[in-house]
């Protein structure tokens, strides 16, 4: 215990678990409005949105968050002029925007000889490698996430249910619609710094899917999905730290475990 502790006191941990904790938070809000808007596809295009977006900050020197940032909200706004019509969840022009970000990243990595191994470690992330400035962007948004989910509730629940029903009903469905993309992108652009592409559903989507198993209400989903993805964050960053092993990894692990031991239970209690 007091080795967990000392090592807890060096600041690069130190962040990380603080870091981690607001990721487990606000993580699965943003997870909740990709699954019941249908936006797995727009998922991985915002994915390969970083991957463009840390090619160009190594090409040219420049800090990669908010390159990353800047990159996603561009083609959330693109696929949203271009689409008149949200409610299918923009698979098609997600996946030409994908074919379309993977290629100018090949191209920037090729033209200003950026090494390849250098962008691809974004699809591992690393919860140390962030400074306060990443923090303290990564706890605002989560905040400001959280706060837009309370306060807009009904609204989002309306949208959720119906798009066409809600606009009806006088709910501002396009602008609710495009703070939702809006918020999914950055958090996405965050997850990627901390986990990585490859685990990035760990805290984004798994805890969605294990509190989904026995939520009764959208409510319960919400609440549900972010006290797990606290609970996976925080205990898995631990048993991290404890292990010597990858935070990211660790956590991964724990949700795919979690979700399996949950999802068996349900099945046979329903039996």
């Amino acid at each position: 215990m007091s080795n967990l502790l000392s090592l807890l006191m060096l600041p690069p941990v130190a962040k990380g678990l603080i870091a981690m904790t607001i990721a487990g938070i606000c993580f699965p809000a943003a997870g909740v409005m990709v699954l019941r808007l249908d936006l797995v596809p727009m998922r991985y295009m915002l994915m390969h949105g970083v991957i463009l977006g840390g090619a160009l900050s190594l090409a040219f020197s420049l800090p990669m968050l908010p390159v990353s940032l800047l990159i996603n909200l561009l083609l959330v706004f693109v696929i949203l002029k271009l689409t008149g019509d949200s409610s299918q969840g923009f698979g098609i022009s997600s996946a030409a925007a994908m074919v379309f970000t993977m290629a100018m990243a090949s191209l920037v990595m090729h033209i200003f000889d950026v090494p390849a191994k250098d962008t691809l470690q974004l699809l591992w992330g690393s919860p140390f490698a962030l400074g306060k400035l990443e923090v303290f962007t990564l706890a605002c948004m989560g905040i400001i996430l959280i706060v837009y989910v309370i306060f807009n509730f009904k609204t989002i629940s309306a949208i959720f249910f119906d798009q066409e029903i809600a606009q009806s009903l006088g709910m501002h469905v396009r602008f609710h619609h495009t703070i939702m993309l809006v918020s999914i992108a950055m958090v996405i652009a965050l997850a990627m710094k901390l986990l990585g592409a490859l685990l990035i559903d760990a805290l984004l989507i798994l805890p969605v899917l294990i509190a989904a198993i026995q939520a009764k209400s959208l409510k319960q989903l919400f609440i549900r999905s972010c006290l797990i993805g606290l609970f996976l964050s925080f205990f898995g960053f631990l048993g991290a730290i404890v292990s010597d092993l990858p935070p990211s990894g660790t956590i991964a692990l724990l949700s795919a475990l979690l979700y399996l031991v949950v999802h068996l239970l349900h099945k046979r209690k329903s039996l």
